[in-house]
C-alpha cells in the first residue's frame, strides 16, 4: 500500500512491476518529480506540499496510486485500453485502412536500449508472429519479442500538452527519464 509518507523512489521501487503505470499516474497529477534527484530523499506529502498542493489533492493521489497497484491485467496477453482501441481504428481509417491489426514491436534504440514501435499490420506469418486480441484488436508480435512485450498494456492520453499512446510494461526493468525508452 502506497503512502504519502513514502518517497517517489520508495514507491517506484517498492512495485516495479506497476512503475511504469506509478510514474504516469504522477506525472499526470502534475507532479514531475519523477526524475528529479529529490525523489530520492523528499516524501510524497513534502514535494507536493512545495508545489503547492494541498492535502485534498495529496490523498487523491495516494487513492490514484492504490487504485493503480490493484488493477489485475493478465501477464500472459497484451491489454490495450478502449481508448487505444478506439485511436486506433480512427488513425488507421484517416489513412485509408480498414480491418488492420496492431503490430507491436520494440527494436534497439534510445538511451535504454529498447524503443517501442507501433505500426499497421495487414498481415502476418504464423511461423514469425504470435496473434494476440484485446477489446476486438488484434495485436501482431514477432515470437522473438513475446517475452519481452507480453503483459504490457497499450493506452491513449490526449491533453494540452499532446497526445499519443502510452505503453506500459511490466517486463521492463528500467527506463529512460523521457520515458521514450526501456531495457529488459
Amino acid at each position: 500500500m502506497i503512502t504519502k509518507e513514502m518517497t517517489i523512489e520508495e514507491i517506484l521501487n517498492g512495485f516495479p512491476e506497476k512503475s511504469q503505470k506509478l510514474a504516469q499516474s504522477i506525472t499526470d497529477a502534475g507532479l514531475h518529480c519523477v526524475g528529479c534527484h529529490s525523489s530520492s530523499y523528499e516524501t510524497l506529502e513534502a514535494g507536493m506540499l512545495s508545489h503547492g498542493y494541498d492535502m485534498e489533492e495529496i490523498e487523491g493521489l495516494v487513492r490514484t496510486l492504490n487504485s493503480v497497484l490493484e488493477q489485475k491485467l493478465d501477464p500472459s496477453g497484451i491489454h490495450v485500453t478502449l481508448k487505444a482501441v478506439e485511436a486506433f481504428k480512427e488513425i488507421a481509417k484517416s489513412e485509408g485502412l480498414e480491418n488492420v491489426a496492431l503490430r507491436f514491436d520494440c527494436i534497439p534504440g534510445g538511451c535504454s536500449g529498447f524503443q517501442y514501435v507501433l505500426d499497421f499490420s495487414q498481415e502476418f506469418d504464423p511461423e514469425l508472429d504470435t496473434v494476440f486480441v484485446s477489446n476486438g484488436l488484434n495485436i501482431h508480435i514477432d515470437n522473438n519479442k513475446v517475452s519481452m512485450l507480453v503483459g504490457a498494456e497499450i493506452d491513449y492520453h490526449s491533453g494540452l500538452n499532446g497526445a499519443g499512446f502510452k505503453i506500459s510494461n511490466p517486463n521492463a526493468k528500467s527506463s529512460c527519464g523521457c520515458g521514450k525508452s526501456q531495457s529488459y
